[in-house]
């Protein structure tokens, strides 16, 4: 039998976003109480879904006028590799170049490894920029 998942464009609700961070391994980074208030200012969302449950997720972050950010694409372990990630990274791409006015940045920062990946949907280095973060303590 195949597995029929879908693609719905919603926000992972907080208890899924805390168990598919936890599984891919992001829970030592995460704050899930700030996500509890993060995850409804979120621009978009999808999540990927097979018998109900939410089994991949990605969202957009951003001020939804200049600057648009890729944000927490994960899906879990046992359903990498079939191309949820491609069809979540895909939509949220859509839905950017859709909303987004002329000219609007829109950036990832992408885990080591991956950019190849990202690089499919249009994101690359760009040589006079340098992407910089820190993370609060």
């Amino acid at each position: 039998m195949t597995r029929r998942y879908q693609i719905i464009d919603r926000v992972a609700a907080l208890q899924e976003y805390r168990h598919i961070c936890t599984e891919v391994g992001w829970a030592e980074v995460m704050n899930f109480e700030a996500a509890a208030a993060a995850l409804p200012r979120s621009l978009y969302g999808v999540v990927a879904v097979l018998d109900h449950q939410v089994v991949g997720m990605g969202r957009i972050v951003g001020d939804g006028a200049i600057f648009y950010y890729l944000q927490d694409v994960a899906v879990l372990p046992e359903h990498q590799g079939l191309g949820l990630g491609t069809q979540i990274v895909d939509r949220l791409v859509t839905l950017v170049k859709t909303n987004a006015p002329e000219k609007a940045f829109f950036g990832v920062f992408a885990a080591e490894g991956t950019l190849p990946f990202y690089q499919r949907f249009g994101f690359d280095l760009h040589p006079a920029l340098t992407g910089m973060f820190q993370v609060v303590r």
